[in-house]
């Protein structure tokens, strides 16, 4: 396999179900998104009542103030249950040699955290990916199949 092809097949996977959530049930459109890390699930909710929700894992944070991205697989505030896609791309990282997958820290762009939660997504058969901020810090999860509900 080669890693870089993988890796930009990874992104336009991603840009694709992104572009099919928005169109489908307004991702992007909500007024609130919550992570349950007990639950293992991420919830979005709408200004017309309705809810979605999805299994989800977490695959970094990114801080705002220096630029750098904070693996899930070795992060102090990610739940071990929630780290396994992150894992995925840690072996991802190991097995091609790509120091970006398997520092614990680095130094990145949104965007390149973007790419890297791509990788995690498609490694991890999700169903879609999501940047939650978080004060200062963006949280890059991933999720599964989405339920829609109005409660």
């Amino acid at each position: 396999m080669d890693a870089n092809l993988y890796i930009q097949q990874a992104i336009e996977g991603l840009r694709t179900q992104t572009a099919a959530h928005s169109a489908t049930w307004h991702l992007g459109e909500e007024e609130n998104w919550a992570a349950d890390q007990d639950n293992g699930l991420i919830e979005f909710s709408f200004a017309d009542g309705t809810v979605a929700e999805a299994e989800m894992q977490i695959i970094g944070t990114y801080n705002t103030l220096d630029g750098t991205f904070l693996w899930g697989w070795d992060h102090p505030s990610v739940e071990e249950s929630l780290r396994a896609h992150a894992k995925l791309a840690r072996e991802f990282g190991k097995k091609h040699g790509i120091s970006t997958y398997t520092e614990r820290t680095i130094e990145c762009t949104e965007d390149e955290a973007w790419d890297l939660t791509a990788v995690a997504a498609r490694l991890g058969n999700a169903n879609g990916a999501y940047r939650g901020p978080a004060g200062t810090v963006l949280v890059y999860m991933t999720f599964g199949e989405v339920k829609l509900h109005k409660p």
